[in-house]
């Protein structure tokens, strides 16, 4: 990828823990740890949160959007080592996305602009945009 100028422009690239390969940020899920506090009580159960839009706060754990790269990752304990944390967490989670998101992809056509039908200008309704008639 290059800029106007014709440098090449720096992607940030991550690595999944599930595979361990490198890859765009933009192609890998980031996963965030989020503590959820029973009736305030002070040591909560650890779950696993899917950040499909990386915004949330905190440390993440990258992943590619596939059962198999989660499946290794949680047959490895890497989202324990990569977030940093004391227990296994909650992946429940993360599972139920990744299993949404597989069944969408697969029945939902893809659609690009090229699909849509456009109107404007004097497609639009019967007067033309032109001011003068």
């Amino acid at each position: 990828m290059t800029d106007r100028s014709g440098l090449p422009v720096s992607v940030p690239v991550r690595t999944c823990v599930g595979c361990r390969r490198r890859d765009s940020w933009s192609a890998l899920l980031r996963v965030v740890a989020v503590r959820e506090e029973p009736d305030n009580a002070m040591n909560g159960v650890v779950v696993l949160v899917p950040d499909p839009r990386h915004r949330l706060p905190g440390r993440g754990a990258w992943l590619h959007p596939s059962t198999t790269c989660f499946e290794q990752a949680v047959r490895r304990k890497a989202f324990t080592r990569a977030l940093r944390l004391q227990a296994g967490p909650d992946v429940s989670r993360v599972a139920d996305h990744l299993e949404t998101a597989g069944r969408t992809s697969m029945t939902t056509p893809i659609t690009t602009d090229h699909d849509r039908p456009t109107e404007g200008g004097s497609d639009a309704d019967e007067h033309s945009m032109s001011t003068q008639q």
